[in-house]
Formats: structure tokens, C-alpha cells, sequence
């Protein structure tokens, strides 16, 4: 079982920062690809970024550039840095665990991917 706890959501203008934190218990993080997704208002989720567990990270197209997702297993949390936020990246911003690649890379898990409960970020002015 892992648990998944996201931080750093909030309101912030145009063209500014903010950084997500992903805390996740147990002692299996380092053998979850991690992955950031969002909600907006009406549309589906999407995957925003991953890290794999040798640190191999992907974006969406519409963040690479601006966003740096990053992991430190020490301390079981994935974090992403949002730079040059502008108001399309308004959205719930999700934390996930891939358990299907857990289990089939390492045999970890029971294949169930692990969410959290989300953190609203709003790129306003």
C-alpha cells in the first residue's frame, strides 16, 4: 500500500513559479515510475510529466520547457517545478504511482496504481 500526499497547490499570477511536493509512505517509493497529471475544469485528466525510477523524465508538450518533475528517494517524494505558469495550467494537479510497472519491472505491489488526492493550482491575475 502506498499512500500519496500532494503540497504546494495555491493561487499565483502569470508568468510565475510555483513547486509540488508528492510525499508518498512506505519503502517501495523508489521502485514506482512516478507521474504528474492534472484535471482542468471540464476536460480530462492528462499526464503533465514522469519520472522513471533511473530518473528518465517525459513532459507533455504544452509544459516541456517550463516544468521539471524530480525525485529523491531518500525522502519518498517526487516534486515539480512549475516555472512561466500561465492561466491553461489551472487545474487540479494530481500525484501518481505506477503500479502496473512496479510489478511487472520489479514484482513490486499488486499492480494497482496509487493517486493522491490533488492540489489545486490557479494561474490567475
Amino acid at each position: 500500500q502506498v499512500q500519496l500526499v500532494e503540497s504546494g497547490g495555491g493561487l499565483v499570477q502569470p508568468g510565475g513559479s510555483l513547486r509540488l511536493s508528492c510525499a508518498a509512505s512506505g519503502s517501495m517509493f523508489s521502485f514506482y515510475t512516478m507521474g504528474w497529471y492534472r484535471q482542468a475544469p471540464g476536460k480530462q485528466r492528462e499526464l503533465v510529466a514522469s519520472i522513471t525510477t533511473g530518473g528518465t523524465t517525459d513532459y507533455v508538450d504544452s509544459v516541456t520547457g517550463r516544468f521539471t518533475i524530480s525525485r529523491d528517494n531518500a525522502k519518498s517524494t517526487v516534486y515539480l517545478q512549475m516555472n512561466n505558469l500561465k492561466p491553461e495550467d489551472t487545474a487540479v494537479y494530481y500525484c501518481n504511482a505506477d503500479g502496473y510497472g512496479a510489478l511487472l519491472s520489479y514484482g513490486v505491489g499488486t499492480g494497482v496504481d496509487y493517486w493522491g488526492e490533488g492540489t489545486l493550482v490557479t494561474v490567475s491575475s
